[in-house]
């Protein structure tokens, strides 16, 4: 059940307020308050990768939910090289009609809404996409051959890949939507030109960290050549990998005051990859008391602020009590409280956490000490609630996880988790 408040007492009165006070970025773009739906990736577009009824029903229902900011799941850049099954593409204008309404239906209960651009890269499953693209010719680890292995990008590859998000940014915001944020955690491709195990190149794309991270800030240079100074731009980036000998929290930073440099508007600060998915909260990479303490990554955060303290800071993983969500804003460490998987069990959790009538979610991340299968019972678990509210249902939070896998496995077929072959 989840959390209520039986009068609260004056100091327990007051967080609702601190969280229902809106936020400025620098442009002037403001936020109605502080919690906004991290970026979580629906699965539900059309054969053809519109964002058709299903996601439209999914926003429609998340539109009253009472968050300030709503960040969409990763929009993919190319229909060559898709993420996930069911993942939205926008390669030009040729869906702008759907999309139109999509912004408008996930607009409409007063939320502002960021599209996530997104390249997945390596991290392609291999029945999408036979032979994808990377940095470097270097397989993804951890992940029981459900990736293909990649072939390396050309140069002139990299270039078109950064028009591509351009050219998405541009027509998500013709669509009506407020800003866009580039997905550079995760392990998808920014986070691959950012990794020193992933990119392993040695021309103007790799070699050095200040090489690694110039795909990174070509691509925010060109969204926002398109996009303009009034447009919010955010990056959602890693505050390490969690991969030994791997993207770590100290060239994270480093990363960070470039981007601060570029001028970006909001920083979402997350952590991990699906191979080594500290993100989830199931993964033995994260410790357990990182855990009890919520905010996966506040630590983080908190360095980034003392280094920076004029870029505005969204952080996402583990917020699950209304405590924990103020303390970090209230302790100045962030502005805004990302949350994913609540709002896929509690659709109007953000509503009711700032009306003071709950005080945490019932989100509780369920770990076997397997880490693939606990991975992706994780994912599929909220997968399957957002498949249920794209049909006009409410979520069943209640419903056993192997139920779960089942009907992820019905509606995207046994290869979707494929093992690597004997001898590979």
């Amino acid at each position: 059940m989840r959390g209520h408040t039986e009068n609260p007492g004056r100091e327990s009165a007051a967080i609702p307020d601190l969280l229902r006070e809106p936020f400025t970025l620098p442009n002037g773009f403001v936020l109605p308050n502080r919690l906004a739906k991290a970026a979580l990736s629906e699965g539900l577009a059309d054969r053809d990768h519109a964002p058709g009824d299903r996601i439209k029903s999914l926003y429609r229902r998340w539109a009253g939910s009472g968050m300030g900011l709503s960040v969409t799941g990763n929009v993919m850049v190319d229909s060559r090289a898709i993420g996930e099954p069911g993942n939205v593409v926008v390669e030009d204008e040729r869906h702008l009609g759907h999309l139109t309404e999509w912004a408008r239906l996930a607009k409409s209960g007063g939320s502002k809404v960021f599209v996530q651009i997104n390249h997945p890269g390596r991290q392609a499953p291999r029945t999408l996409t036979a032979r994808p693209v990377a940095p470097s010719a270097v397989a993804s680890p951890g992940t029981a051959g459900m990736f293909a292995e990649p072939r390396a990008l050309t140069h002139d590859e990299v270039g078109e890949i950064i028009r591509r998000f351009a050219r998405t940014a541009r027509t998500v915001l013709r669509a009506g939507f407020d800003g866009v944020q580039i997905h550079g955690a995760h392990g998808y491709l920014v986070s691959q030109f950012l990794s020193p195990l992933a990119n392993l190149r040695t021309d103007d794309w790799g070699g050095t960290p200040e090489k690694r991270r110039r795909f990174l800030l070509e691509l925010v240079r060109a969204v926002r050549a398109e996009t303009g100074a009034g447009t919010p731009l955010s990056v959602k980036l890693n505050s390490a990998d969690f991969q030994r000998g791997g993207f770590g929290e100290e060239e994270s930073v480093e990363v960070v005051h470039a981007l601060a440099a570029e001028g970006i508007d909001l920083l979402e600060i997350s952590g991990g990859t699906y191979g080594s998915a500290a993100m989830l909260g199931v993964d033995p990479s994260l410790k357990e008391s990182t855990r009890r303490r919520e905010a996966y990554f506040l630590s983080y955060a908190e360095r980034v602020r003392a280094e920076l303290p004029g870029l505005p800071l969204m952080l996402t993983g583990g917020f699950r009590t209304l405590d924990a969500m103020a303390d970090a804003v209230r302790g100045g460490a962030v502005d805004l409280v990302g949350l994913g998987r609540p709002l896929t069990v509690e659709p109007d959790i953000p509503r009711e956490l700032l009306a003071g009538n709950s005080d945490r979610s019932i989100v509780n991340p369920k770990r076997s000490g397997i880490r693939l299968l606990d991975n992706l019972t994780e994912l599929v678990y909220y997968s399957v609630q957002m498949r249920r509210m794209g049909q006009g249902k409410e979520p069943a939070p209640r419903r056993h996880p192997a139920l779960n896998v089942a009907q992820f496995l019905v509606h995207n077929g046994v290869d979707s988790i494929r093992l690597p072959k004997r001898g590979r």
